[in-house]
């Protein structure tokens, strides 16, 4: 099975944001969202769930970003 980048979808309490998806950009997160879960469409996570750790992941492994961070440049 493929290793994916994205596994563990932990529950915190949730800010709500509002975003406008392509539809190529939704099918591609219902499809990644099946693969996570090994083709069982009954319990794939919905594309709501997969977006905030993908950003997450994201910003964690942007190596400029870290040494904004560090400098105390960005935010």
């Amino acid at each position: 099975m493929t290793r994916l980048k994205l596994a563990d979808l932990a529950d915190e309490k949730p800010v709500k944001v509002t975003v406008e998806l392509s539809s190529r950009l939704h099918r591609e997160l219902l499809a990644y969202g099946l693969a996570i879960n090994g083709g069982d469409t009954k319990d794939a996570p919905s594309p709501e769930r997969l977006i905030p750790p993908m950003i997450e992941r994201f910003i964690a492994n942007d190596r400029s970003f870290a040494r904004l961070r560090r400098s105390g440049q960005a935010g």
